[in-house]
Order: C-alpha cells, then sequence, then structure tokens
C-alpha cells in the first residue's frame, strides 16, 4: 500500500457563525485541519472549542479582517473559503461612495488578495480548492441588496477567470450560492426591510419562504455540505461553476 494521503488544512472565512461555521464543521467531519478566520477572537475561540468538541479535529483561529489583511497561512492552505457576511443593505442609488468602497473591499479586492496569494502555492503541490460563497443574487436581483447583486456578480466572474489558471494542477474555483439560509444575515435583511416597509418581520418571513419551493430557509450545514463536496477529491472535474443552494427559489438557470 502506498503512503496515506497527509491531512489538508481548510481556512474558513466568517468561520466563527453561521455558514461559514456549519462549512467548517463539514471539512473538520471530512478530516481537514481546519483553521476559521475572524475579526473576533472569542467568539472564533468559541466556535474553535465547539467545533473540536463535536468532530474531535484540529481547529485553530486566526484573528483577521479578510477584506484588508493576508494571514500567513493563506499559502499553506489546500482549502480556502471565501466567506464573508455581506454589506448592509441598500438600494443602488442610495449606496454611497464609501458604501460602495466598504462593500467592494470586503466582497471583491479582499477575497482576490487570497486567491493571488494561495493559488499558486496550491498548483505548486498539485491540489487546491478556492470557494467563493456568493448569493442568488447575482442570478435573481433584489432591489435592496444592491452592493451585494453588483459586486457577487463581479466575484462570480473572476472566478470563472481564475479556474483557468492552474486547472491542468488539480486546482478548482468555485462559486456556491445560497438562497434564503437562517443565519444572521438572512435576519438584518429582513430587519431592514420590515423598518423600510412597516410589515412586521414575521410577515416578511413568511412571505420569502413562501417564494421556495422547498417552503423553509435553508439550515447553514446544507450549504456547508455544497462547500464540503466542492472541496472534496469527488469533485475534482467541477470547475468554473456555480452550485445553487436555494431549495429551488432561482428561476434563470
Amino acid at each position: 500500500m502506498g503512503e496515506p494521503v497527509s491531512r489538508r488544512t481548510a481556512l474558513v472565512g466568517g468561520g466563527a457563525s453561521g455558514i461559514g461555521f456549519a462549512t467548517a464543521e463539514g471539512l473538520a467531519r471530512a478530516g481537514h485541519d481546519v483553521v476559521l478566520v475572524g475579526r473576533r477572537p472569542a467568539a472564533l475561540d468559541r466556535a474553535a472549542a465547539t467545533l473540536a468538541e463535536r468532530t474531535g479535529a484540529g481547529i485553530s483561529t486566526v484573528v483577521a479582517d479578510l477584506a484588508t489583511d493576508l494571514p500567513r497561512l493563506t499559502t499553506a492552505a489546500d482549502v480556502l473559503v471565501l466567506n464573508a457576511g455581506g454589506p448592509p443593505p441598500a438600494r443602488i442609488l442610495d449606496v454611497t461612495d464609501d458604501g460602495w468602497q466598504d462593500a467592494f473591499e470586503l466582497l471583491l479586492r479582499g477575497p482576490l488578495r487570497l486567491a493571488r496569494a494561495a493559488l499558486p502555492a496550491m498548483a505548486g503541490r498539485g491540489f487546491g480548492r478556492v470557494v467563493f460563497v456568493t448569493s442568488t443574487v447575482v442570478r435573481q436581483p433584489q432591489p435592496d441588496l444592491a452592493t451585494s447583486v453588483v459586486l457577487r456578480a463581479a466575484v462570480t466572474s473572476a472566478a470563472k477567470l481564475l479556474a483557468r489558471e492552474h486547472a491542468d494542477r488539480g486546482v478548482t474555483v468555485n462559486c456556491v450560492a445560497p438562497g434564503p439560509t437562517a443565519t444572521d444575515r438572512r435576519h438584518q435583511i429582513l430587519a431592514a426591510r420590515a423598518g423600510a416597509t412597516g410589515a412586521t418581520y414575521a410577515e416578511l418571513d413568511a412571505a420569502d419562504v413562501a417564494t421556495v419551493p422547498a417552503g423553509r430557509a435553508a439550515r447553514p450545514e446544507e450549504v456547508g455540505a455544497a462547500v464540503t463536496f466542492l472541496a472534496s477529491a469527488a469533485a475534482s472535474y467541477v470547475n468554473g461553476t456555480v452550485l445553487t443552494v436555494d431549495g429551488g427559489r432561482t428561476e434563470t438557470p
């Protein structure tokens, strides 16, 4: 028998909660050494302790703002999950110049900086997975999520270009586009809509879920499972695509 494959390292942005946390758990259960990245040390420590208890895996943390920082471990990552909370809800003409700049750093320039550091190192090792967590708004725009619509669409195009760079050396770049998911981000969006329209949160929640053929919002672990698949060896021929996880809501193919 040959030598066993060494454990691979996964760097997960926004790993303290929501989709990032669920993805980290999926990757840990799949045998990865997971590094959680985020801006809140206490939240990261709590998440790491919980994941270690649940999975028995080695979980470490790095305090960093992925919009502006480049963690030293980026070049050591075999799997890079580029996940970040979205910008504040706003309609397109209500976004200020500073709002666009902040969203650009968070959603596009920051992730591309990490990808630029990670991809050549992955290619040199002969294996790599980069997964951008985006949103179904790139296919079905929502007017009050203007910065996400515009900039995540740019991320999708960037991922397609990146997918071509080192595909012949075992590296893939893909997007996972969640629909409504039971996270703090969804609560923020619905609360903002309630404030703007006068409708109650419960009414807006029910109306949102009514648009989903599955009849509910996703659980974060369902999105995490899609990321975990794309990070696996089984997805070695899936490259430059968008995997939609939305319960069937998105109408455009």
